[in-house]
């Protein structure tokens, strides 16, 4: 699976703190924290129609890690919102589209990796892209990484940072294997996540989706979990062993980039019939209704 690069793409602008580039102009500095060490935070959104679905949990999620890596000047939520509104007009862009939000740092005086040489505030970056969701709905095929999600004792996950090394790991050996995305476990050996999706199975009727113990807490996820029970579909929370993905009626995963998609082979085992199944197609429905009629209006279409 690969993304597909979208001719309107090609003269799109982009934000850094106030400035708005063509996307081959270079706006960070090579002092800037993100380039010296990975050293931000992100969020992805999608646009529906004029509207972000998500807005207040992503940005709450952004300034929730900010402040766990000790930014200071952390820009408010207005402040952002006003970002991505200016971006979006620029570009034009009022559907189909996908946001990379990224705060770093901001630049240091010096290259080092000591917080106390960041002395301009942080670096605020938004970057839209016509996109639409990124998977194939007719099915994925997962391989198992030998890469392991790391534990809160080593990284917390609740921190959505930008070191993704083990994550872009992960999927080299995916695409080693042929396979669209890599199953990743945690340090126990139970499934945690893709290397960019949450995971959940339909097993005995009911949704099961793993922990969030070594993975971030997603958005999608939530949402998910939360118009399951609105709808009446059983879910729980809890260890997942890979033997019960193998033997799942179905399998899917969630994400902002990708939405809903069902997963249709893992390690070679084939998921239930092998094709998209009656949860996940409900499931996905529902979602794209739900997050198309609950975003937050930012431009008018």
């Amino acid at each position: 699976m690969l993304q597909r690069y979208d001719e309107r793409n090609a003269d799109i602008l982009y934000w850094v703190n106030g400035n708005l580039l063509h996307r081959d102009q270079p706006g960070l500095s090579p002092f800037d924290s993100v380039v010296q060490g990975g050293d931000a935070v992100w969020e992805g959104l999608r646009l529906y129609r004029g509207s972000i679905f998500g807005l207040t949990p992503h940005l709450a999620r952004l300034r929730k890690s900010a402040l766990a890596l000790g930014f200071s000047d952390i820009p408010t939520d207005v402040e952002i919102t006003d970002a991505i509104t200016a971006t979006l007009r620029a570009n034009k862009m009022s559907d189909g589209v996908h946001i990379r939000l990224t705060l770093t740092r901001g630049v240091k005086v010096t290259s080092g990796m000591d917080p106390r040489l960041n002395r301009a505030g942080p670096t605020l970056i938004v970057l839209a892209e016509y996109k639409p969701p990124v998977y194939d709905t007719g099915g994925l095929t997962l391989a198992t990484s030998s890469i392991r999600r790391p534990s809160p004792d080593v990284l917390d996950p609740k921190i959505h940072h930008n070191n993704l090394i083990n994550s872009i790991l992960a999927k080299i050996e995916a695409n080693a294997s042929g396979a669209d995305d890599a199953l990743m476990l945690d340090q126990r050996g139970f499934v945690a996540e893709t290397n960019a999706t949450h995971l959940f199975a339909v097993i005995a009727g009911a949704l099961v989706t793993p922990t969030t113990v070594a993975c971030p807490e997603g958005i999608t996820r939530q949402t998910v979990l939360e118009l399951a029970a609105v709808h009446e579909i059983p879910a729980v929370v809890r260890d997942v062993s890979l033997t019960e993905m193998y033997a799942a009626g179905e399998v899917f995963c969630t994400g902002t980039m990708g939405e809903i998609a069902a997963v249709t082979t893992i390690d070679g085992r084939r998921i239930g019939n092998g094709e998209v199944g009656p949860v996940t197609a409900r499931l996905a429905k529902i979602y794209q209704e739900h997050a198309a009629a609950y975003g937050t209006r930012l431009i008018q279409v």
